[in-house]
């Protein structure tokens, strides 16, 4: 009896403590507003207020970002070009220009810098600063977030929109809550009142896929999905069951991480036409070997995954991977892989799109890294 009491009493005291360390905590997550699309429109005054896609073609290729304007007509990322233009017929497109934008990310994140050294990007676009304790000595996050976006404003010439609230989950569903150039503050003793109110379509996790599983269950809202067990989750969902549990209760103590490991590299390209002749493929996979190589040489990476990504003339995607019992980066062995897993298996359709991954990186420890340099000098004799 005393051993079952001591072990309730632990449970309830890491239960106050989870709970105590998550509610300290100030999350800024801070999410620029159609970040490549807005780019464009800043650097080309004619682009203003007209409806823009970022990448793509109204014959070829995907859009990556569509501004507000092409918005409204229900163009999206990842939606093929020639749909795009359906949708919205005076669409104009822009090619991609990931240097411009990596000038104007990294402009913006120095002054993330200026509040707090705790800023984990997501991309180029998002990042989560942890304000708690910060270099202003500004006990408001909403105010700190709210001079962020300011400056970004004033400084670099685009909006932002931020979340601001006790943890990294709650404080990125609240950045899209006021979207665009708006932001959302949800403070620790309204933080499960607002989960249990959103659609579970708006929880960061929840997919499409997802979403129609929980709906087909009878969960609409964080209400109703607070209502089941976490074994029931863990039944319907496997493990992300357990992480469905503890967010819709304001449970989620990640911290805010400013070394992100990356965890994969990878280079792909969308053909003009599409490709049917497996003679055509092997010419296009050793350009995007190459480029692999480039940016692994660049990062300083090696990996031991070789994924090689085949999207078909009917948007169908599939993926082959082999794991090799060494680290590699050198364009000719991804080659040579990428080849292997091609001919693995007939090809169903001819193809739009191909691309090389390589992930199982040894990006994570100093040893790895010395490692990588071994790597690098073998390959380069």
């Amino acid at each position: 009896m005393y051993q079952i009491e001591n072990v309730i009493r632990l449970k309830i005291y890491y239960f106050c403590k989870v709970n105590t360390i998550s509610s300290n905590r100030k999350i800024i997550h801070v999410d620029m507003d159609a970040f490549y699309a807005s780019v464009e429109q800043l650097d080309n005054p004619d682009l203003r207020g007209k409806p823009i896609a970022v990448g793509g073609s109204e014959k070829r290729g995907v859009v990556s970002a569509a501004s507000y304007e092409a918005r409204v007509f229900g163009v999206r990322s990842a939606m093929s070009g020639v749909l795009a233009k359906k949708l919205c017929p005076d669409l104009i497109f822009a090619k991609t220009r990931f240097d411009r934008y990596k000038e104007i990310s990294a402009r913006i994140r120095s002054i993330f810098f200026e509040y707090t050294d705790l800023v984990e990007p997501l991309s180029l676009d998002e990042a989560y600063l942890d304000v708690t304790e910060n270099k202003k000595g500004n006990p408001s996050a909403s105010l700190i977030a709210q001079e962020i976006r300011q400056r970004i404003y004033d400084e670099v010439g685009l909006t932002a929109s931020a979340g601001i609230s006790i943890n990294k989950f709650v404080a990125k569903v609240a950045s899209d809550y006021n979207k665009p150039n708006g932001q959302k503050t949800v403070n620790p003793e309204k933080v499960i009142e607002f989960l249990e109110n959103l659609d579970v379509k708006k929880f960061y996790g929840v997919g499409k896929v997802t979403k129609a599983k929980m709906y087909g269950l009878g969960i609409y809202t964080g209400k109703d999905l607070k209502t089941k067990s976490e074994d029931y989750l863990i039944q319907h969902f496997g493990k992300s069951g357990g992480y469905y549990y503890n967010i819709v209760r304001g449970i989620h103590n990640s911290p805010v991480k400013p070394n992100r490991v990356r965890k994969s590299l990878a280079a792909e390209r969308t053909f003009s036409e599409n490709i049917a002749s497996e003679i055509y493929m092997l010419e296009r996979l050793e350009s995007i070997a190459e480029e692999l190589q480039k940016r692994l040489k660049k990062s300083k990476a090696a990996g031991k995954t070789i994924t090689l990504k085949i999207k078909y003339s009917d948007f169908s995607v599939q993926t082959r991977s082999k794991t090799l019992p060494y680290y590699v980066h050198d364009a000719s062995i991804l080659l040579e892989t990428a080849k292997e897993l091609l001919y693995q298996e007939k090809m169903k359709n001819s193809v739009r799109l191909l691309g090389i991954s390589l992930s199982n990186l040894n990006t994570g420890t100093k040893k790895e890294k010395e490692v990588i340099e071994i790597i690098q000098l073998r390959f380069d004799f």
